[in-house]
């Protein structure tokens, strides 16, 4: 919870304005961080129509002998006629329409789109027109911009932009092109084209300076191959379907400045011939799949400006070269698996530029470079998720803007100079182990810091009472984790704070809570005390469990219509809960009472429509009826109403809500027969059931248990494991009682299932049903009345961890097949009148004497009681397998089958060779024993009947 806050909160800040103008990845680099790198991109891109809307280019990829094929007049300044005609022609091959696409330019660009083919007319020099530029010299058409002018229709192979031998650029973005599939001859881009784009021969275009095809998501292809004669120097495939590993022949692109292909499918290494493109000052191959070590090849590229290789599957050191790249303005090597020292710059003046430094969530390792301190014009640092140690040295830079350094193992106190970092708006120091007295006096120079987390440290802290006015622009605190103690009272950010994390803390009280705008309270594991204070109405997130709260819960709480989760677990509340409780807001997810003292009946109203995913009101003193208002709750998966007073029948009805996954009823004063379901097939998806301790009779829910679909053939590496809850803030909990002992689960897995029916008067033999929920990780059916043997088919649940069967009436031998549960921890087989030889082997080889005790009749490890022969012999009446009429036909026949072709071989023997004495003395002795067996057998079966 406190991490992802904090990412949440970054990951939002970094997406403002800049995800796609450049091919930054959104979680590269920070906000002001890829500001300053969107504007040293403006200064270079001269041709670029505004600072915020760096519109894509589409260029003509015509076959060469389409290209020279067409010959037009060079000796006038006008635009030749060929050249009007054709301009004359794609203005009737459109239609005009103000289609979505037209929308994003003007929300993009903040410009007033027009369409600028409507007032063409045959006769007029074509270079006075709008969004064509001729040559000065020669006359021709050189570029065309039909950008935001409304466009649409479906372009076809021989469309008349085709007649431009002379055209070096062409912007046919933000219009709408039907879905047009790119074919040999052309391409386009940000129009949302689909298909392959063609790669069976060379680009063959010299004067092609710029290729722009990004934002096309399903434009998919190999990369672009070029012949030695070009003169590209832009190549931009950001968010496309590019896939395929970059080509050696990559150094035929001598004149390349820009290459971009973030957010593509390339893998594999980079090529060693990169090191070729000398021209190169900006190279981003940010979110793919490459992967090995990242070649040495820097030596030669001294004009690199920018270099972001972050997000791909990069291992090994940082290539020494990078050290030669003077003239680097921004590094971004983050979410890789780099390790290692990061490399020095080749002197002592090197990196003088360097400003951008992300090389967070990888495997570096040692102490944090001391030329990072010192690098002159640095403004963001991103060192987070490293295997950094040692003290944090003291910044030289006076731009520094953000710092990430958490997630390592540095110690010490906090650097004095960060305080002294007024152009400061993001720290994150969380997860080392810094260590000091934090004054809230030392952040007065800090007035642009909108994020401050320095949670998981060892830091305590000092509030002064002229503080408050500090931070004006705080939007994120989180202290979570630390040695604060005492009353709080830095009260600051009133209007601007969103997030406030101070949990696990000794924070005792607070004297209000004074922030308007506060979004998420996150105070829980502190020793707050008192009434239950109410939060402001702008919260959609309150945890303040774990702490010594009183008191009954204020209706006042109704108020805050916009809370999605309320977690008051584990304090010491009483009385009733307000009858608004349940209808108060409709976006609530979360309603976590769990351990308090609270009494009368649960919410009977719920809002229709309503998002509640979980109620958890366990442990407390509620009674009454389960409110069969609960069925309107289409999106609950989590109900605990264990530990209460509730007096009820079993709420078969909730069997049709479409997404309940954990029903908790234990502990109460449930009754009756569980019976049967109207509902044909009840509880599809819950997974996680307990009833126990509760007064259920009569049979096992036999048809109940045959419809729990969602324990059943869960195929584990199909599934995304992760923990119930809401993600990134709230995961739920529940106990589950093992071998009399309450285990605490504080996540619970979407994968785990378990059943749990114990303590209550179940009668009857257990189903072979079991059989079918081959997912089940933990079954309980102790105490209870049943009778019988395990069924057979309990060697189908594979994936059982744990079973107790301890304190019924089970009689007849442990099935020896149970040796192929090899996931089995714990097995409680006690107090029962189970026979014969306990099962060895495997998992059975570690339980010991208590999974037995109490069945006298039991022999073999880890019993002290040996085994007779008798007591090891399986008697064959005991084989079990589910049949309608109780009766395997197949196996029976299979028996007999076998049995007669053994007799039929060894009596043509014995007519053979005649009558072998070994051989009768062993049949006679076998079958004198197994009269003196069945006669004893008959006698205690009789005995027992009487």
């Amino acid at each position: 919870m406190v991490y992802s806050i904090v990412a949440i909160k970054n990951r939002h800040a970094r997406t403002r304005v800049f995800r796609n103008r450049v091919g930054l990845h959104t979680n590269d680099f920070f906000p002001t961080t890829r500001l300053a790198i969107v504007q040293l991109l403006l200064n270079q891109e001269q041709n670029v129509m505004s600072k915020f809307l760096l519109l894509c280019f589409v260029f003509f990829l015509a076959s060469s002998h389409l290209l020279l094929s067409s010959s037009f007049s060079n000796s006038t300044k006008l635009c030749p006629h060929g050249q009007a005609l054709a301009l004359l022609q794609i203005k009737n091959s459109f239609s005009l329409i103000y289609s979505y696409n037209v929308a994003v330019c003007e929300s993009l660009g903040g410009i007033t789109s027009y369409p600028k083919t409507q007032y063409r007319k045959e006769g007029s020099d074509c270079c006075s027109w709008d969004g064509v530029t001729c040559d000065l010299v020669t006359g021709h058409v050189i570029e065309l911009d039909l950008s935001c002018s409304w466009l649409f229709s479906t372009i076809h192979p021989n469309f008349t932009l085709f007649l431009f031998p002379h055209l070096q650029r062409l912007n046919l973005a933000f219009n709408d092109f039907n879905w047009s599939s790119v074919s040999v001859g052309f391409d386009l881009s940000q129009c949302g084209l689909h298909g392959i784009f063609p790669d069976h021969h060379d680009i063959h275009l010299p004067k092609l300076e710029h290729l722009y095809l990004r934002w096309n998501h399903d434009l998919s292809g190999t990369f672009p191959r070029f012949n030695e004669n070009n003169s590209l120097m832009k190549l931009d495939l950001q968010s496309t379907n590019f896939n395929g590993e970059l080509p050696a022949s990559i150094d035929n692109l001598k004149s390349l400045q820009t290459l971009s292909l973030s957010d593509c499918q390339f893998l594999g290494s980079i090529p060693a011939s990169l090191e070729n493109l000398t021209q190169i000052t900006f190279l981003s191959l940010i979110d793919n799949h490459f992967s090995g070590k990242i070649p040495n090849v820097f030596h030669n590229l001294r004009n690199l400006i920018l270099l972001y290789l972050s997000h791909n599957n990069f291992s090994g050191q940082i290539p020494p070269s990078i050290g030669n790249i003077t003239n680097l303005y921004g590094l971004g090597l983050s979410n890789n698996q780099l390790e290692g020292a990061i490399p020095s710059p080749e002197n002592e003046n090197g990196f003088s530029s360097l400003s951008y430094v992300g090389l967070g969530y990888n495997l570096f390792n040692g102490t944090i470079p001391s030329w990072l301190y010192t690098l002159p014009s640095l403004v963001s640092l991103d060192l987070h998720h490293n295997k950094f140690i040692g003290c944090i040295g003291e910044f030289k830079s006076n731009f520094l803007e953000e710092i990430d350094l958490s997630m390592n193992e540095s110690h010490g106190s906090i650097p004095s100079s960060i305080f002294e970092s007024v152009n400061l708006s993001f720290l994150n120091l969380s997860a080392n182990n810094l260590s000091g007295i934090l004054e809230t006096s030392k952040f007065e120079k800090l007035r642009y810091l909108t994020t401050l987390a320095l949670s998981n440290n060892m830091l305590s802290l000092t509030m002064s009472n002229n503080s408050n006015s500090m931070l004006p622009n705080i939007e994120l605190l989180d202290l979570s984790n630390n040695n604060i103690s005492g009353l709080w009272t830095w009260n600051v950010g009133k209007y601007t704070l969103r997030f406030l994390i101070l949990s696990y803390n000794s924070i005792s009280g607070f004297h209000m809570f004074p922030w308007k705008n506060v979004g998420i309270l996150y105070l829980r594991s502190n020793l707050l005390q008192g009434p239950l204070p109410t939060p402001p109405n702008s919260t959609f997130f309150f945890s303040i469990s774990h702490n010594k709260l009183s008191g009954e819960i204020s209706p006042l709480i109704c108020k805050v219509s916009s809370m999605a989760v309320l977690d008051l677990s584990y304090n010491n509340l009483s009385g009733m809960l307000p009858h608004c409780l349940g209808n108060f807001s409709k976006d609530l997810y979360v309603l976590n009472l769990r351990r308090n003292q609270i009494h009368g009946t649960i919410p009977q109203t719920f809002f229709k429509g309503n998002s509640i995913r979980t109620l958890n009101f366990n442990s407390n003193q509620l009674e009454g009826l389960v409110p069969r208002s609960l069925i309107i709750c289409r999106e609950l998966e989590v109900l605990d109403l264990g530990n209460n007073k509730i007096n009820d029948t079993f709420p078969h009805w909730l069997g049709a809500l479409p997404k309940l996954q954990v029903l908790v009823l234990c502990s109460n004063r449930f009754h009756g027969h569980i019976g049967f379901s109207k509902i044909k097939s009840p509880f599809m998806s819950l997974r996680i059931i307990d009833l126990a301790h509760n007064y259920f009779e009569s049979d096992l829910p036999e048809m109940y248990l045959r419809s729990l679909k969602a324990t059943m053939n869960i195929d584990e590496g199909k599934v995304k494991r992760k923990y119930m809850g809401i993600e990134n803030y709230y995961q739920d909990s529940m106990t589950v009682t093992t071998k009399g002992l309450e285990i605490e689960f504080v996540k619970i897995l979407n994968t785990f299932t378990t059943i749990d029916l114990s303590r209550n008067k179940f009668q009857g033999e257990i189903p072979k049903c079991i059989g079918n929920l081959n997912s089940l990780r933990g079954f309980n059916l102790s105490h209870n009345y049943l009778t019988g043997h395990i069924p057979l088919s309990f060697i189908n649940l594979k994936m059982l961890e744990s079973l107790d069967l301890s304190s019924n009436k089970l009689s007849g031998r442990i099935p020896q097949e149970l040796i192929s549960l090899t996931f089995l921890k714990v097995l409680n087989l006690s107090q029962n009148h189970f026979t014969g030889l306990i099962p060895q082997g495997t998992q059975f080889e570690t339980f010991g004497n208590d999974s037995y005790y109490g069945n006298p009749e039991l022999c073999g490890f880890p019993l002290s009681k040996k085994c007779t022969t008798d007591e090891v012999l399986e008697p064959p009446q005991e084989i079990e397998v589910e049949f309608e009429s109780g009766f395997d036909w197949k196996i029976a026949l299979m028996g007999y089958g076998c049995g007669l072709i053994l007799g039929l071989s060894l009596g043509s023997l014995i007519f053979s060779i005649g009558k072998p004495k070994w051989f009768v003395r062993i049949i006679d002795q076998n079958i004198h024993k197994k009269i003196i067996k069945y006669k004893r057998s008959t006698r205690g079966r009789g005995a027992r009947r009487s």
